[in-house]
């Protein structure tokens, strides 16, 4: 339970977090705030919003909790999907980027109707809108929850309620601005809390030798836990199946999720400039590199210590996911109320970036593209408002029955994704990329990327979903080609002309790329 100390701590950050976020929001007064301010913060962040921003909007409650049990149970292989993550920003910033800013993309769907035509627009801006509110937005709210639950003592219902009021507070009237610059608060409490109780269990685990000291025993005591690439006959080898983590479908959930995904790339989009973009994403890739940290690296320490007999290894057995609330009770008060902050910090930052890349899609693809035009910027900016409220609203409503019976939060998500994510990454890949891609083409991919997937999994249920989701990856990229060619060439004016767009990277870019890749080629032959 949570003291009065620690009750002040977080009090203290709420009302930081609050001023920082009323003041970026009302600097401009509401009726004169536009919908390129709202949405797209006037195209003025600077990289280090867009860095912080990435990772605020990323690491969330399905991260902090989910990998700590993942931690517990598997180890540091579930860390692939922290630092691969980093070499697909650097992939995004180099080549998507410069396409999505030349073509003034403010989301998704619009670059789908540049290319593709009105119909995969909207069917597409429908499906992401039911997809970031019944899915993502409510797997946030339920997990935050169900951890704030188990730290307070309040009820799970109750604690979704609080988070939500707490980030249509601070986020509502800013809009994306408001929700990019209290990220880099955001962004400084999730990681100093995270080292707090990394430092504290390793120090645990040390006995008297230290942090570093009780990482040592960890890796000698249980050498498995550090393994990148498990053995087949691994319990986890079905969710990550050893070698095909790197050469399979989990690169095409990275790039659905950190190319593709508007409440990812919209902090890009916000950018003050391309070279302002592309260094954001090399920041957020270098940060990348320090979540496993914070988040797999508490949860291997609770395995050791409940095989030391100093946790309940019954309770953690029995739900690997409440790793990390158990993990807490070992935090000092005052650090425990820091480390709770940092817990609401992820929660809150991930729920606000939802609600504003639901209010983008609706209010400028849907609202506005489809159904009322010619209306006042200030018009626009309401619906949007009107819209964040509305999705986390059913998100609250929606959370207990869509979610309460899942066994692990984190790959249940990952694995119900992939259903639909090779689809995305093959039509922007060839809408991009290849100048034969057409409609009809692209409705064939999204056809067989959900139809193959779901045959898949009823024929060959014992397959990994990393192979499977590369086998329908694969299927769709040859069915995209088949039926664009069947169906004609693309018409002229949709062919993006790769000719016009500004691939180069500055020399700082290039240098920190190089460093990050380094970094991951020795983690991954040292962990091997």
């Amino acid at each position: 339970m949570l003291s009065t100390i620690d009750l002040t701590v977080i009090s203290l950050y709420a009302v930081v977090l609050l001023g920082a976020a009323l003041f970026v929001s009302f600097r401009k007064s509401p009726e004169n705030m536009s919908s390129e301010d709202y949405f797209l913060a006037g195209k003025s962040l600077p990289w280090w919003a867009i860095g912080a921003s990435l990772i605020a909007a990323n690491i969330s409650a399905e991260q902090i909790i989910g990998q700590s049990g993942q931690g517990f149970v598997v180890g540091l292989a579930i860390a692939a999907y922290e630092w691969q993550a980093a070499i697909v920003l650097l992939i995004t910033a180099k080549y998507f980027l410069p396409i999505f800013l030349k073509k003034k993309i403010y989301t998704m769907p619009q670059f789908l109707d540049t290319r593709f035509g009105g119909g995969i627009k909207s069917l597409m801006a429908v499906f992401w809108v039911v997809l970031y509110t019944a899915v993502n937005l409510t797997a946030v709210l339920w997990l935050g929850g169900l951890a704030l639950s188990a730290f307070s003592g309040v009820d799970v219902m109750s604690a979704m309620i609080g988070l939500a009021a707490f980030a249509v507070i601070y986020s509502l009237y800013g809009g994306l601005k408001a929700v990019a610059l209290t990220d880099i608060i955001q962004v400084v409490v999730l990681v100093t809390g995270g080292f707090v109780i990394t430092a504290i269990v390793l120090a645990q685990v040390g006995n008297g030798t230290g942090v570093f000291g009780g990482l040592g025993i960890l890796m000698s005591e249980i050498p498995g836990h550090f393994k990148m690439i498990l053995a087949p006959e691994h319990p986890s080898y079905g969710n990550l199946p050893g070698i095909w983590t790197l050469l399979g479908g989990l690169w095409v959930l990275h790039f659905s999720y950190w190319g593709f995904n508007q409440y990812i790339i919209q902090r890009a989009l916000g950018a003050e400039s391309l070279a302002e973009a592309q260094k954001g994403l090399v920041f957020a890739a270098a940060l990348k590199l320090l979540i496993p940290l914070i988040v797999v690296i508490p949860g291997i320490a609770a395995l050791y210590l409940a095989q030391n007999g100093q946790l309940d290894m019954a309770r953690l057995s029995a739900s690997p996911d409440s790793t990390y609330g158990i993990l807490m009770e070992l935090v000092p008060e005052g650090l425990r109320g820091l480390v709770f902050a940092a817990l609401i910090a992820a929660i809150v930052s991930s729920l606000a970036s939802m609600m504003n890349s639901i209010s983008t899609i609706f209010t400028l693809d849907i609202y506005q593209g489809l159904m009322v035009k010619g209306r006042s910027e200030s018009h626009y900016v309401m619906i949007g408002r009107l819209t964040s409220v509305t999705a986390i609203i059913i998100a609250v409503l929606l959370a207990k029955p869509f979610l309460g019976g899942m066994e692990s939060a984190f790959q249940t998500i990952q694995e119900y994704t992939g259903f639909i994510a090779p689809g995305i990454v093959s039509v922007f890949l060839l809408g991009m990329f290849w100048k034969g891609a057409n409609a009809q083409g692209a409705f064939a991919i999204l056809f067989v990327s959900i139809a193959a997937n779901i045959a898949m999994k009823f024929v060959a249920p014992d397959l990994a979903f990393v192979i499977r989701i590369w086998i329908v990856f694969m299927a769709c990229l040859v069915v995209g080609v088949i039926a664009s060619r069947l169906a004609g060439p693309a018409p002229a004016e949709r062919i993006i002309d790769l000719g016009e767009m500004q691939f180069a990277t500055t020399s700082g870019f290039n240098r920190s790329a190089f460093a990050v890749v380094v970094v991951l080629i020795a983690i991954y032959g040292f962990l091997w």
